[in-house]
């Protein structure tokens, strides 16, 4: 049903509204059916639930826990049934179709390589796979009326000691639908400065990347990511509150560094449901994206683990909407937040704004309006 309210969304809206996302996992995102097919056809048999409803609550509920050995094990799971390369392809490919189906037009998508050669793929071979499955999911979604672009993020695991060759490996396809390339992993102890060659590298080549940070860890995290690294955006980021005061009557200063982020317009790649998992936030209305968004940092909005989270874009702006109020405004400047953020050509992504993002919003504004004068006509017309 539409929203009585002008400008404030309401749940079919929220789908069809263009959508943009930065940050999502693809072993975080498979459909619960396709985990289990998958595992029978590669003879896996570590899976806790064999039928998909209740293996989809399993990752719901392990994720939920407070328990990281759990959560963990989720990611054992998925990256188990992915180390062939025709489960790369239907993988990358679903995962394509899930988010067009959801009303997303632009998403990067990572994954890590390094974590799907159990099988004897070579690192090329993955890639080569999962470009595959985007571009075959693409193709699907225009068949089902939906238009989607997909870009792949290659991600580093930052207690590992690959960053250098992942990079290399991500520059080397940066013609051929790799983006950009991703450290992620525990950030304590493994501050992103271990991977200063990955980094020095990569802006050599003048080439993106983005890091985890300022999600488990705190501000030192993320002035490693930006002031040593050089980082184009902050995977999560959240943690930049930590250098914002807010007083009792509700005026703020801003630290050093949350100035800097502020000021250079750095992406905060924000997973609000993630974020409530891990503790980094105790609910959607202490969650840190209502004060950012107030104080008109580059926030954008993100998914991180649709499985785990048992979320979509689509949920997370429907908590956001039903939590701080925010109306299709609010939502198509975070849209265009993520959009300007992306790492594609300046050109592509003002097209996408121009010719796809505000359209869109401007017809789903528009439907309040018809409907306020279709009512208010019927109104009138029994009046008289």
């Amino acid at each position: 049903m539409m929203s009585p309210t002008p400008n404030v969304p309401g749940q079919d809206q929220i789908r069809r509204a263009p959508k943009v996302l930065l940050h999502d996992h693809l072993d975080g995102g498979l459909r619960p059916g396709t985990i289990i097919d998958l595992a029978a056809a590669n003879g896996y048999d570590g899976l806790p639930e064999s039928e998909p409803d209740k293996l989809g609550i399993w990752f719901r509920e392990a994720a939920d826990s407070g328990s990281l050995e759990r959560y963990l094990e989720t990611f054992a799971h998925t990256c188990a049934v992915m180390q062939t390369r025709d489960a790369l392809v239907r993988v990358a490919a679903e995962c394509a179709e899930d988010l067009a189906a959801d009303g997303v037009v632009y998403a990067e998508v990572r994954y890590a390589p390094e974590q799907h050669l159990e099988a004897g793929l070579s690192l090329e071979q993955v890639v080569e796979a999962v470009n595959e499955g985007f571009r075959e999911g693409e193709r699907r979604a225009r068949r089902d009326g939906h238009r989607i672009r997909v870009g792949a993020l290659l991600t580093a695991m930052r207690h590992a000691a690959r960053s250098l060759e992942i990079a290399e490996l991500a520059n080397r396809y940066r013609e051929q639908g790799v983006v950009g390339f991703d450290i992620a992993g525990a950030e304590a102890g493994f501050p992103p400065t271990r991977h200063l060659d990955a980094f020095e590298y990569l802006k050599r080549e003048n080439n993106h990347f983005t890091i985890h940070a300022g999600e488990a860890f705190g501000l030192p995290s993320i002035w490693q990511a930006i002031q040593w690294c050089g980082a184009d955006r902050l995977g999560h980021g959240v943690r930049i509150i930590d250098d914002i005061e807010v007083a009792e009557d509700g005026s703020v200063k801003l630290g050093r560094l949350a100035s800097y982020v502020r000021d250079k317009r750095i992406p905060l790649e924000l997973c609000p449901t993630s974020n409530l998992q891990t503790g980094a936030a105790a609910s959607y209305a202490e969650h840190p994206i209502g004060l950012l968004r107030r104080l008109h940092f580059r926030a954008t909005v993100n998914t991180d683990n649709r499985l785990m989270s048992g979320t979509s874009m689509s949920r997370e702006f429907e908590n956001l909407t039903e939590t701080f109020g925010y109306t299709l405004d609010d939502m198509q400047w975070f849209t265009v937040n993520a959009m300007k953020s992306a790492f594609i050509p300046f050109d592509e992504r003002l097209a996408m704004i121009s010719d796809v993002i505000k359209p869109g919003y401007a017809e789903l504004k528009s439907e309040w309006l018809f409907e306020q004068t279709a009512a208010t006509s019927v109104s009138t017309s029994v009046a008289g």
